[in-house]
């Protein structure tokens, strides 16, 4: 019979080859969708590793001066926990872009829009993202702007889809990721003041699952719904024929 400490010891050795388990499915997942947009794999892990790591990181743009900052607590919205850092001054709130969250999503944003014939399209859906996004977001004092996870990917998904067909992938993550950047935190960047929080950062906080979830789940659903594109083999007999 297993005493209680080996019985705690196995159970808690279960939990962490679970959490590796996971962390593994996730990064996969996350690879296949890069792959599945249009990235090289020789830039994928790059990527990821800016994406996750940078999500730490914010770069200090400029400070609007406010009337009053929450002080430091949790707030929950949209089922997750956020944390209102503590404020540097008093009177001041830093606009700042999260490097991961914002800045890395641009860029591949960008990458994919000078690789693709299909920019006005990539044009009309990042536009029609974002009007969705913008509609559907909160504003959380002491936070920032809150982003709801689930409807922005199927929206940037969907109409990527409707536009492009198989070429979808990366409409999909370029409508996700500028569509929740623009409808979330650029077009409520007048509001800042009113947001009470010592730091807003483009892409972090309540952003930061909306631009990555979006872009990722949208490249990982348009590659799944897309027709199959034809195999070398196939394509190879039909020039042959």
């Amino acid at each position: 019979m297993i005493n209680a400490p080996v019985a705690a010891q196995l159970l808690l050795l279960l939990l962490l080859a679970f959490g590796v388990l996971v962390v593994v499915l996730e990064i996969r997942a996350l690879s296949y969708a890069y792959r599945a947009i249009g990235i090289a794999p020789r830039y994928v892990t790059a990527i990821l590793l800016l994406t996750l790591l940078g999500s730490y990181v914010n770069i200090p743009l400029y400070a609007v001066p406010v009337a009053r900052l929450l002080p430091p607590q949790m707030i929950q919205h949209f089922g997750r926990v956020y944390i209102v850092p503590p404020a540097v001054t008093t009177d001041m709130s830093v606009v700042a872009i999260n490097v991961g969250g914002a800045l890395v999503p641009v860029l591949v944003s960008i990458y994919l829009f000078a690789k693709t014939a299909l920019r006005l399209r990539m044009l009309i859906a990042v536009g029609v993202v974002a009007v969705i996004v913008h509609a559907l977001v909160e504003i959380v004092p002491g936070v920032g702007i809150a982003v709801p996870m689930l409807i922005p990917p199927l929206a940037a998904a969907g109409v990527a889809l409707l536009l492009a067909g198989r070429n979808a992938p990366p409409l999909a993550y370029v409508a996700g990721s500028l569509g929740a950047l623009i409808g979330a935190d650029l077009w409520n960047l007048p509001r800042v003041a009113e947001l009470q929080a010592p730091l807003v950062s483009i892409g972090g906080a309540g952003t930061f699952d909306g631009v990555f979830l979006t872009g990722i789940l949208a490249g990982l659903l348009a590659a799944w719904l897309a027709p199959a594109r034809p195999t070398s083999a196939a394509s190879d007999q039909r020039q042959a024929a």
